[in-house]
């Protein structure tokens, strides 16, 4: 009997878990879809936002590692943007800490982790400044950032969650990661074709990479191709 697949799920800057709840309807019935819920928003509305990636790590380690010590399941990670971010930092974690190893990792719309050595700082602009800024990423309803009830709950999670992407370090590592990965991108997301391939140098494993239609947030206008595309992958598995 093949071994069910957990599949832990992180989200992009300002998401909550609610991103990945309708992946349950389409997933594999092999797969086990876990969307992990960031501190401060959704059901954890009441904890204290990030300051750094540090902190988010620590957080998400704990979750996880409640969760993969089930011998009857393997387990994978997807992170879409800053989701991918934490989840780099996250299988290392999980490798120094010497858990068992994720057996898949998908990178979706994040560039590879060495070339985010220099950023510009928007986490900290002025309001009105900060809000055009997000408007241009796309992903954010705009009726949202007009409505200043929604914005008093929404705006200090984008801060902290753009602060953790634009304060992170990049630290060079010998080990890499162990397993295969897939790299996701848009095609009309703005992200360079090398920022994308040169995942490949951070795992020891396979690199597939696969350009989907839609911009930086296709994995809500092109949910359809993702969830195939993570069936497909882990199902070789």
């Amino acid at each position: 009997m093949l071994k069910k697949i957990k599949l832990f799920c992180l989200p992009y800057a300002g998401g909550s878990s609610n991103i990945y709840s309708k992946w349950g309807k389409c997933i594999d019935h092999s797969i086990e879809i876990h969307p992990i819920e960031l501190a401060g928003r959704g059901k954890r509305y009441v904890d204290c936002l990030y300051d750094n990636i540090g902190q988010a790590i620590d957080d998400v380690y704990k979750t996880v590692v409640e969760n993969i010590d089930d011998s009857s399941f393997d387990y994978a990670i997807f992170g879409h943007s800053l989701g991918g971010l934490i989840a780099y930092e996250l299988v290392h974690r999980i490798k120094l800490e010497s858990k068992s190893q994720p057996i898949h990792v998908f990178f979706s719309g994040t560039k590879a982790p060495h070339f985010d050595k220099e950023k510009d700082k928007t986490y900290d602009l002025p309001d009105d400044e900060f809000k055009q800024r997000v408007l241009e990423l796309g992903g954010t309803p705009k009726e949202v950032l007009e409505n200043d009830e929604l914005l008093n709950v929404f705006l200090p999670i984008l801060r902290a969650d753009f602060k953790i992407n634009e304060t992170y370090e990049y630290v060079e590592r010998q080990d890499k990661i162990n397993c295969d990965i897939t790299v996701l991108g848009g095609k009309k997301d703005d992200m360079k074709l090398n920022e994308i391939v040169e995942w490949r140098k951070h795992t020891a494993g396979k690199c597939n990479i696969f350009m989907l239609e839609g911009d930086h947030f296709f994995i809500n206008t092109n949910s359809d191709d993702v969830i195939k595309l993570i069936n497909n992958t882990l199902s070789r598995e």
